[in-house]
């Protein structure tokens, strides 16, 4: 199964909405993103490592990270999809970028 950013949107919107403010959702993502940086440094020998699978620990980390920036955008009522695919375009004119995202997905469908 594949879940689209729109998906993905509506239901943390359903699941958050009048239960949970935006800077506890974003306290939680800084949490996860000092994960994810713990596992990156474990990866690079930073830091010790036991026998985990850090690469299904950096996964989940990466997901959370996810969950929780669709949360926050979810609860503003902020439409990522759009957002990222003008970010984008505005980012390859700037860079002098061969292709943008959204020419990318149209030469691959």
């Amino acid at each position: 199964m594949k879940v689209t950013i729109k998906e993905l949107e509506s239901y943390l919107s359903e699941l958050y909405a009048n239960k949970v403010d935006e800077q506890s959702l974003f306290m939680k993502l800084v949490e996860e993103i000092g994960e994810t940086a713990e596992i990156l440094n474990k990866r690079n020998g930073r830091k010790k490592t036991d026998s985990e699978d850090l690469d299904i620990q950096l996964g989940n980390e990466l997901a959370d990270v996810i969950h929780y920036v669709v949360a926050i955008a979810a609860l503003n009522n902020l439409n990522l999809n759009d957002i990222i695919l003008s970010k984008d375009k505005k980012a390859s004119l700037k860079y002098n970028r061969d292709i943008n995202l959204e020419q990318f997905i149209s030469s691959k469908g």
